[in-house]
């Protein structure tokens, strides 16, 4: 479990395909403080788990059913990625329950700068789309952000200098992909109210009403 704070943005040192899967080597400093074998990362919104670290890196490995969900098949050497570690049970939830397992991929259709904000314009699949409500939270590249406006296929996000900087939004372009993460507490409403069968008349008969 994370909270979409990131916390460091590391930098992709080496790629080997080993299949069925592929080793990412990642390097960081920040998050390696208390690092151990088996920790959950986020890897741009990706719970990965940590393989093998030193001093100045550590390896996740990515099987190919992530790699057909995310876009991490697609990174190369130099690449920048958001990273963060686990939420302790101690420690603040400055931004909302995240889970590391990606919806699905957007695309950024625009991008504008406005005085003291950038907004980018994202594009999602439908299914993630009935996931979200306005104002509402969505992990976007693991990042917790706020869905300012949604569209019919779109949606908005308005991001200050601090977050931007900080993060590898500030890397992205228009037509580049993000991972998507919609609220865990929105899917588990959405579930109970989709399975909750409609009381009828007939129902209240056969039970004795």
């Amino acid at each position: 479990m994370f909270t979409g704070i990131i916390e460091e943005v590391g930098t992709i040192l080496s790629i080997r395909k080993q299949n069925p899967t592929t080793q990412l080597t990642i390097s960081c400093s920040k998050i390696l403080n208390d690092m151990s074998i088996g920790d959950s990362i986020s890897v741009n919104g990706t719970c990965l788990t940590v393989t093998t670290y030193n001093d100045h890196s550590f390896s996740v490995d990515v099987i190919l059913g992530t790699e057909n969900k995310t876009y991490l098949g697609q990174l190369k050497v130099g690449d920048r990625v958001n990273l963060e570690r686990a939420l302790l049970a101690t420690g603040r939830l400055g931004g909302h329950f995240v889970q590391g397992h990606v919806d699905g991929k957007g695309k950024i259709l625009h991008i504008q700068k406005s005085a003291n904000e950038w907004i980018y314009t994202i594009e999602a699949p439908q299914v993630i789309m009935a996931q979200m409500i306005q104002q509402g939270s969505i992990a976007v590249d693991g990042i917790s952000l706020t869905v300012f406006e949604k569209h019919q296929s779109s949606f908005n996000i308005h991001l200050i200098p601090e977050t931007r900087q900080a993060t590898t939004l500030s890397q992205k372009k228009q037509g580049d992909a993000v991972h998507l993460e919609t609220d865990m507490l929105f899917k588990y409403v959405q579930a109970l109210n989709t399975n909750k069968k409609t009381l009828a008349i007939d129902d209240l008969l056969k039970a004795g009403f």
